[in-house]
């Protein structure tokens, strides 16, 4: 999870937030600096977790109440507009009980624990969960953009995507692997095609003609 935000959306700053992550500099340095030049900063929340579990959040004072946030090792919560810090509370309760599962349903099981404590006070609609590795694309990304109960359709999609689009994600060239699994598996396949008697009794069938 590297940054997050939320209340009123400060998109610009992200990229700069991201490029001095890899610096390896702190997250709470860098948010400092950021929010340091953030005119807007009393009407967002952002979050951010580096590789080595660090993790720092801030709330502005003008967000929506309920809003506050947590942090721990390896996460960083964030909430406005909730019914309280149960919502919070309840997220990383079953966040931090859950860690030997994979990441991505962590994030979908914590989600439903939050909205199940009221989450939203004007009801959300909407959820997602992205999570990304060491490639240039996600491994994980399931999006709820409308849905009378977000976090029941996101749980419902979850189980799809991995049944249906994992396997095919998991196929992919990766940096390591420039050809990926799918495509040397068809390219294996296509040689296998190619390799039946009339390919491989061919030149003995024109030795004979010869000898004929």
């Amino acid at each position: 999870m590297p940054e997050q935000r939320q209340a009123v959306v400060g998109q610009e700053r992200v990229g700069g937030g991201l490029g001095r992550h890899r610096k390896g500099r702190s997250p709470e340095d860098v948010l400092t600096e950021l929010l340091a030049r953030d005119p807007g900063r009393e009407v967002r929340q952002v979050g951010m977790v580096d590789r080595q579990g660090r993790s720092h959040a801030f709330t502005g004072s003008r967000t929506g109440d309920w809003a506050g946030h947590r942090t721990g090792p390896g996460y960083a919560v964030q909430g406005n507009r909730l019914v309280g810090p149960e919502t919070l509370a309840e997220i990383v309760r079953v966040f931090e009980d859950s860690r030997e599962l994979d990441l991505a349903e962590q994030l979908v099981l914590a989600i439903g624990a939050g909205e199940e404590t009221g989450g939203d006070r004007h009801g959300a609609r909407s959820a997602t969960v992205t999570v990304i590795g060491d490639q240039p694309y996600p491994l994980w990304d399931v999006r709820v953009d409308d849905a009378e109960h977000p976090a029941w359709e996101l749980r419902r999609l979850h189980g799809v995507f991995q049944e249906k689009v994992l396997p095919t994600i998991q196929r992919l060239p990766t940096r390591d692997d420039p050809m990926g699994e799918a495509a040397r598996q068809a390219l294996g396949a296509q040689m296998e095609h190619q390799t039946p008697s009339n390919v491989v009794d061919q030149p003995a069938t024109m030795a004979g003609r010869e000898a004929l």
